[in-house]
């Protein structure tokens, strides 16, 4: 079929061998690429109930029928598996190159499983599959994890993904990096490398993707182009980035602040996207195939940290230590960035289990000594998160384990699991909703649906009706998902466009209705996934200190205005009351235990 290669890459590194499969052409035009493709095949492959730092779980490495191509945004590749940090679903995307070079080696999609006894790195081009002993690399830091496995390959035309001490050590929330700051950032697909004794993977190749109309592609891209590059939004991000945000989260009073104790924080003005610009040499830069850079190249300038260099830090990192921390210098928030880089850890995850820490302190349930606004006392706790040593032993298994733990449970906020992002739910309504029904836990990608709220197209207190607003803005980024494209994209292809790009890339010609019928069973499929594995509609919620708890202007979500909108987007959804979709057979949910 036109757009794919029709072939997965089966590797086995407990046997140190791989082979290829066949994919056919039902399968992928039912689902696509991406997440759809991944999705269907971990459903197949996935033992049910397996730990997922077990041999037998399977991570899977794909791309989609845009990966390769000239179509702006799609220099993207997604791994998927289960998660060793809320024993669910788990997708995470990075950007960068490295996608260019995954698609060199001529799969749809990779499926790794199984253990190898001692470190390896993994090579794969077009041809062959070969297994590298990678016990001098073992122990490294990612930046010289990268270079090192670079310096072994024989061509410039490759890209490497690999993780760091975190993720050799099992800490639950480790990522995988390429291109040194490029991260498949949330639930854990670093452990579960690491879990397999993979340090890293090379790609090179020289296949290529036969799109179904390879000319009109380039003439397309070439119109996008010419026609956007100078939006108002394509500049925004490139001069500023998404610390822009800083300043519209405070505003609205939805920036997490304090660990989840305030909307607003006093010295915002010291971490947003000015004091950035204005503190630091900051160089835009761009994924391949994009022309919005929305990436900062930040060299700071003064002080302790002078002359550290680091790709952002983003928003969601500048909020996790900033605002959750408190932490009120741009400078001390890149340095704490650049140590969950090089240890490969996600800042959303650690800047929360930070802030969560700091609390535990202060009620006297940790011997440690924590406050708020201390940088040193928050790297040297990612530190030990890293190396699994005394409290940070704890927090690497997350933060639903260390809350029980400590029996601070009513304290902790995540959902499935997962710590959110930077929107508190009192203030965004909709993110509430968007963190309850993720199928990965609190995430704000699945639908970025704090678009809407924050940019008047819906009333951030409104209840009624917002699910059916979300269920667009959710089918859309699925179908982003499935081809593999950026969400910075998401203003400039519509509908319309995406249906565009499927018919240049695969021929396929597909109206919104059929897209959207294509979303609904990816997502149908995730859900499917989850229901075996234990979850059920008991887990679609919020942590009780949302419903207990008012900002500190008064606003707040109750329980029920949650479940009107949970039970709106199960019967949009075509699920019934209990959120199981109508192919479900009754009594396929296992019991849930915990992810380890």
């Amino acid at each position: 079929m036109q757009g794919f290669f029709n072939k997965a890459l089966i590797i086995d590194a407990g046997s140190r061998t791989a082979a290829p499969q066949s994919l056919d052409d039902a399968l992928l035009r039912s689902c696509l690429g991406g997440k759809g493709l991944a999705t269907q095949l971990l459903l197949q492959y996935n033992p049910v109930g397996v730990d997922p730092l077990a041999p037998e779980n399977h991570l899977l490495l794909a791309l989609g029928p845009a990966s390769g191509s000239p179509i702006y945004g799609s220099c993207r590749h997604g791994i998927f598996s289960k998660s060793p940090l809320t024993g669910g679903y788990a997708e995470s995307y990075s950007g960068g190159k490295l996608a260019v070079a995954m698609n060199r080696c001529g799969y749809d999609a990779m499926i790794i499983h199984g253990a190898a006894e001692k470190p390896v790195w993994i090579e794969i081009d077009d041809s062959r599959v070969v297994f590298h002993d990678a016990a001098e690399l073992w122990g490294m830091e990612t930046y010289a994890a990268e270079d090192a496995i670079k310096s072994r390959l024989k061509t410039r035309r490759s890209g490497v993904m690999v993780i760091g001490p975190a993720g050799e050590k099992g800490v639950r929330f480790a990522v995988v990096e390429n291109d040194y700051w490029r991260s498949a950032g949330r639930t854990g697909m670093g452990a579960v490398l690491g879990a397999k004794n993979i340090k890293g993977i090379a790609f090179a190749g020289n296949a290529e993707r036969v799109l179904a109309h390879p000319e009109e592609a380039r003439q397309y891209a070439r119109r996008m182009l010419k026609d956007l590059k100078h939006h108002a939004a394509a500049e925004a991000y490139r001069s500023q980035g998404t610390p822009m945000m800083v300043a519209l989260l405070n505003q609205a009073g939805g920036f997490p602040t304090r660990y989840w104790s305030a909307g607003e924080y006093a010295f915002w003005e010291k971490i947003n996207a000015p004091s950035l610009t204005s503190r630091c040499k900051v160089q835009p830069r761009a994924c391949m195939t994009c022309f919005m850079a929305c990436g900062n190249l930040s060299r700071i300038l003064e002080g302790r940290h002078k002359g550290l260099t680091v790709e952002g830090p983003e928003y969601e990192t500048i909020y996790a230590f900033g605002g959750l921390c408190m932490i009120g210098s741009i400078e001390e928030i890149a340095y704490l960035n650049d140590i969950c880089d090089r240890l490969g850890m996600d800042t959303i995850s650690a800047g929360n289990l930070a802030a969560f820490a700091i609390e535990a302190s202060k009620r006297g349930k940790i011997r440690e000594r924590l406050d708020y606004g201390r940088p040193e006392q928050v790297a040297s706790l990612l530190e030990k998160i890293a190396a699994r040593q005394g409290i940070g032993d704890l927090l690497a298994d997350g933060i639903r384990h260390a809350a029980a733990e400590l029996d601070l449970q009513d304290l902790a906020i995540h959902v499935k699991g997962l710590e959110p992002p930077g929107y508190d739910p009192r203030a965004l309504k909709g993110m509430g909703l968007a963190y309850a029904v993720s199928d990965r836990g609190a995430c704000h990608l699945r639908a970025t649906f704090y678009k809407a709220e924050l940019s008047g197209l819906i009333d951030p207190d409104q209840t009624a009706g917002k699910a059916e607003m979300f269920l667009d803005f959710e089918d859309r980024c699925t179908l982003f998902d499935c081809l593999i494209l950026c969400r910075f994209y998401r203003d400039f292809y519509p509908w319309e466009d995406l249906s565009r790009i499927i018919f240049l890339t695969t021929g396929l010609e597909l109206e919104k209705a059929d897209l959207q019928q294509l979303a609904a069973r990816v997502t149908d499929s995730t859900r499917r996934f989850n229901l075996r594995e234990g979850f059920t509609s008991a887990d679609d919620r919020l942590p009780k200190r949302f419903f207990q708890e008012a900002l500190p202007d008064g606003r707040r979500i109750s329980e029920n205005e949650m479940r009107t909108m949970v039970a709106d987007y199960y019967r949009l959804r075509g699920w019934n009351a209990d959120g199981i979709p109508p192919d479900v057979p009754a009594g396929a949910q296992k019991s849930k235990g915990d992810p380890g």
